[in-house]
């Protein structure tokens, strides 16, 4: 059973169980998007130094030690419009373990050695890991850059190099004071919660600043003409793609669930069910997976799930194509776009539509398999203004027809206009074949059914809408910096 009421000025979700595991989510309706300018990653670097430091009464290293034999859990998410902070433990140990989490939010140590130690850590993310060595992440970050030039959510979630290096202990404290009010706060809680704790809660966040919420004007993204393409230059044994637009349709709209149903059949996360997986990975062994996506979209782990808790009023649809052969770049671009354009064209039968929701339904309820998880679905709902995301889906899909479906992707998808990120080793020649459309011939080491080589004839030289004006090449040492 579910409570939302208002307290103050706060908000506060209570999400009843007979689970003796207790979860909070703490979160502030703040996000990149209020980074300070030239102080780019300030939020981040914040949110990193209150969930990774200690509080006034403990050190850091006093926090990790009471909570190890609890086996309680804190960490944080940081996007671009919301900041999070998430613990679970179970209720044996409540006491102790809420005293240190609430410490570490309404009471952080600030200490000068973790702040250069947190500040170490988002340095290293870019300069180490991002450009470095997840180019998974890298290519689906610079399409980001890419859909939303001169928008508030350009800038990565974390921010950029040059705007970290700039930020000081004092100016996170600033931020803290500044941001960390009840007017942005939003509290959940889940599992079988005493009224006492519940009042123990209320009383401690009343404490912190009334504030005043701020939100953020969200302009239009810029016009994209054909396809603007993006080449990152880095050693790199393979080559990914990444493809995308935005789209005017969040869950707070009812097409947004006709889209669940067209995007499940055309490119389900690490399944089998969509047509790239089977187009690329499936019938040609390209490489390990193919998906697209209608929302911002960060796996939860190792898991085949999304983390909650990155809501956007504003969304994109993407298409991820995971590292393929250098050789084999140009033609998984245009067999991407083959079928994109298919979709678009020609939308799913019914056989197609009635198998692809039918397992969005079933699917769906996977994702709240843990209350943690439900309970950032909570709180996601209430960013959308929407029923519980998990009920909505079932409850919309359930009154969905094929031509609800096929009238959503008419209405939001395309294939003309995109802007595409390929991360690679070679750019300069890439960028060549693809200037000049050369035939892109692929090559199987194994014996492929005589069907897929017919196919194969229709998009060796497939044309791709190039914006020839919008097609460059960047080092990887340029991106992120400022």
């Amino acid at each position: 059973m579910t409570f939302i009421t208002n307290s103050n000025s706060y908000e506060l979700v209570i999400k009843k169980s007979e689970s003796p595991i207790i979860s909070f989510r703490i979160q502030f309706k703040i996000g990149s998007i209020n980074d300070w300018k030239k102080q780019e990653g300030i939020n981040a670097l914040t949110a990193s130094l209150i969930a990774q430091g200690g509080t006034k009464f403990l050190t850091y290293n006093e926090v990790v030690e009471k909570l190890y034999p609890w086996a309680g859990e804190i960490y944080f998410i940081a996007d671009k419009e919301l900041t999070t902070f998430i613990g679970s433990v179970h209720k044996d140990n409540l006491e102790g373990f809420y005293k240190i989490f609430s410490d570490l939010i309404l009471n952080p140590r600030f200490d000068e050695e973790d702040f250069a130690r947190v500040k170490d850590e988002n340095l290293n993310f870019f300069e180490n890991n991002l450009r470095s060595i997840n180019d998974e992440d890298l290519g689906k970050q610079v399409l980001q850059t890419m859909i939303y030039k001169n928008h508030p959510y350009e800038k990565h979630h974390f921010g950029t190099v040059e705007g970290i290096k700039s930020i000081i202990l004092d100016d996170v404290k600033k931020y803290y004071n500044e941001n960390y009010t009840q007017e942005n706060l939003v509290i959940g809680i889940t599992g079988n919660i005493s009224k006492e704790i519940i009042n123990e809660i209320d009383s401690d966040f009343k404490k912190i600043s009334l504030g005043k919420f701020q939100k953020t004007l969200l302009p239009k993204t810029e016009e994209i003409q054909d396809m603007e393409i993006t080449i990152v230059e880095k050693s790199a044994r393979a080559t990914a793609i990444s493809i995308g637009f935005p789209i005017s349709v969040t869950r707070s709209d009812k097409d947004f669930y006709a889209l669940m149903v067209a995007n499940s059949y055309f490119g389900e996360h690490r399944t089998f069910n969509g047509v790239l997986m089977n187009k690329i990975r499936g019938d040609r062994g390209i490489n390990y997976g193919d998906y697209s996506y209608i929302e911002n979209f960060i796996q939860d782990g190792g898991t085949r799930f999304f983390i909650p808790n990155v809501a956007r009023r504003q969304q994109f649809f993407s298409i991820w194509i995971r590292p393929t052969k250098p050789e084999d770049a140009h033609f998984s671009l245009r067999l991407a776009m083959k079928e994109l354009k298919s979709l678009c064209e020609s939308g799913i039968s019914k056989e197609e539509f009635e198998n692809a929701r039918d397992f969005v339904i079933n699917y769906s309820k996977l994702w709240a398999q843990t209350q943690s998880r439900s309970l950032g679905f909570e709180l996601d709902s209430k960013f959308y203004k929407a029923d519980y995301f998990i009920d909505k889906i079932e409850e919309e899909l359930k009154q969905l027809s094929v031509d609800d479906v096929n009238s959503a992707i008419r209405k939001y998808l395309q294939y003309q206009n995109v802007k595409v990120a390929i991360i690679c080793q070679n750019a300069n020649e890439l960028k060549e074949k693809i200037l000049t459309n050369a035939t892109s011939q692929i090559k199987y080491s194994t014996t492929v059914d005589e069907s897929i080589l017919r196919e194969d004839e229709s998009i060796i030289n497939y044309s791709l809408n190039i914006n020839k004006n919008k097609l460059n090449v960047l080092q990887v040492n340029q991106l992120f910096k400022k």
